[in-house]
């Protein structure tokens, strides 16, 4: 495992890439990406939850929306107020 992770430093590839590692991409307010999560807990269109290999995420907002899922990443859109995560892990 440590020969892996030292080849994956030499190339440069990002940990998200090769881990269970999730990874957040926010625009503004308006929109949120999570890449590497595991399933929807709850969905209601002012509360999110969604589970990752690390722990939970928590989005609160108004009309929010999943707008495009893929095996991997989950695009959430609308007026975000806060995001938590909860850490379910220990490194």
């Amino acid at each position: 495992m440590r020969r892996k992770n030292r080849f994956n430093e030499i190339l440069e590839i990002p940990k998200e890439v090769y881990s269970n590692i999730p990874n957040f991409i926010i625009t503004g307010f308006e929109e949120l990406i999570i890449e590497n999560y595991k399933g929807i807990l709850e969905y209601e269109d002012y509360y999110i939850r969604i589970n990752t290999h690390i722990g939970i995420i928590n989005i609160h907002g108004i009309n929010l929306k999943l707008e495009k899922m893929t095996e991997d990443n989950i695009k959430i859109k609308g007026k975000i107020e806060s995001i938590e995560i909860e850490r379910t892990i220990d490194d």
